[in-house]
């Protein structure tokens, strides 16, 4: 069976006392996302993600004390659904510019489903 869903992940860290905002600009994010073809987007705020002695998520993102890791993805029905759809959202006069995170240490990347159990 072949799956057609693809993945954008991403993995960034936000400041603590910033989580209020973050949840309201991925909101926002989420809601264009959807009008842009996605299936559905999901956020994840850090509550047990340790720290590594040769690689961590933490370590990946450069986290500092003040600061949380967030993993979050957005499921596409496809591949060219997601090209289309990125691009728009990236267009979209309504996406939000200030994000509450150090866009530097955010990681991305997308990904084809190849397991949903």
């Amino acid at each position: 069976m072949k799956l057609q869903n693809y993945v954008d992940g991403f993995l960034c860290p936000v400041k603590t006392q910033d989580k209020e905002r973050y949840l309201a600009v991925a909101t926002a994010a989420a809601q264009l996302f959807r009008r842009h073809g996605a299936i559905s987007v999901v956020e994840c705020w850090g509550d047990d993600v340790p720290e590594g002695q040769l690689t961590s998520m933490p370590m990946a993102v450069k986290r500092e004390s003040d600061e949380v890791v967030v993993f979050s993805w957005v499921v596409w029905p496809d591949k060219a659904v997601r090209d289309r759809g990125m691009k728009a959202v990236m267009d979209d006069p309504e996406m939000p510019k200030d994000m509450p995170f150090d866009g530097k240490r955010l990681i991305y990347g997308g990904f084809q489903t190849i397991l949903v159990a």
